[in-house]
């Protein structure tokens, strides 16, 4: 096994907090499911949220699909004037085999952030 690193990203429509939760679950489910990992292969998360999303924290979604064993943190995004606003964005540590490629996952809106990664869309 080895330790790979992947990047995603989802936009909500407002600084709800069962948005913020639905939307980091579809990101974390579709990380999975591209990836074929799950909570158990992962070594820690870091969740970044755009300064307009303050309604929940990205991680109480990660814990409700089974991360409670991965070490979790939130943080701000730099708020760079004109970038895109309501990101939650995601940095995994995993374990996976040697000849395993790490699949992006941008969705909803913020698949504009990394238009040249197709296979990430």
């Amino acid at each position: 096994m080895q330790l790979f690193a992947l990047r995603g990203a989802v936009t909500v429509e407002a600084d709800d907090a069962d948005q913020i939760l639905e939307a980091t679950e579809e990101l974390l489910r579709e990380v999975m499911e591209r990836n074929t990992i799950g909570p158990d292969d992962c070594v820690s998360a870091i969740f970044t949220c755009t300064e307009d999303l303050t309604a929940q924290f990205p991680a109480v979604a990660a814990r409700r699909l089974g991360f409670d064993k991965v070490p979790l943190l939130c943080s701000r995004e730099i708020p760079v004037p004109g970038s895109l606003p309501r990101v939650i964005r995601l940095l995994l540590h995993y374990h996976a085999p040697e000849d395993h490629e790490a699949r992006h996952v941008y969705l909803r809106e913020a698949r504009a952030l990394r238009s040249d990664l197709e296979a990430a869309q």
